[in-house]
């Protein structure tokens, strides 16, 4: 087995993540993706031998909408997400990534530039290790991992040049190293 079929499969072993990756279909989002903490951090309670579940705040699910860039819009979809979902009993967040750049500067104090695709914000997760995206395309999982998976498995958590913003990453990583504390850092 490769290191990207091992992370399937532990990714998989969060019943959270597999029961909203067989029902993604069902949202309707174009470029519908999984993201990020709750696919980084199952992988994290795997090798820390807890529940894969364990420590999960949020489950992120990224779509791209470049017609509707309205707040509304993306309210609407979250609402449709929790209809859909909402019997799981965790928190799950729908954000159109060819909106972030409006409202990202004045939630985080970095300017953000326009998006392209869903793609373009899983590529610009604060740590490399984070730039992961599941998704489902004919009964088939996908996985996109611009930097690899294998940096999920060693624990050491590197800045993204594309979002080099020093002061959200160590919030971040400290975040992470209280729920994970063998979590290290891989600084530039």
């Amino acid at each position: 087995m490769n290191l990207s079929e091992k992370f399937a499969r532990d990714i998989l072993l969060n019943k959270y993540n597999a029961a909203i990756l067989e029902s993604l279909h069902q949202l309707a989002l174009k470029e519908a993706w999984l993201v990020a903490g709750c696919l980084f951090q199952t992988v994290w309670n795997v090798l820390g031998q807890t529940a894969p579940e364990s420590n999960i705040k949020d489950y992120d699910i990224f779509y791209f909408d470049p017609h509707d860039l309205s707040e509304e819009g993306e309210i609407l979809q979250q609402r449709k997400a929790d209809e859909i979902l909402g019997n799981l009993g965790v928190k799950i967040e729908v954000k159109n990534q060819a909106r972030v750049h409006l409202w990202y500067q004045e939630y985080f104090g970095y300017a953000y530039p326009k998006s392209n695709s869903a793609k373009d914000g899983i590529d610009r997760f604060l740590m490399l290790e984070a730039c992961l995206g599941v998704s489902v395309n004919s009964g088939n999982l996908e996985i996109y991992a611009p930097n690899g998976v294998h940096g999920v498995y060693s624990g050491r958590l590197t800045p993204n040049p594309l979002t080099n913003h020093a002061d959200l990453f160590d919030e971040k990583f400290n975040s992470y190293q209280r729920r994970w504390p063998w979590l290290s850092r891989n600084d530039l």
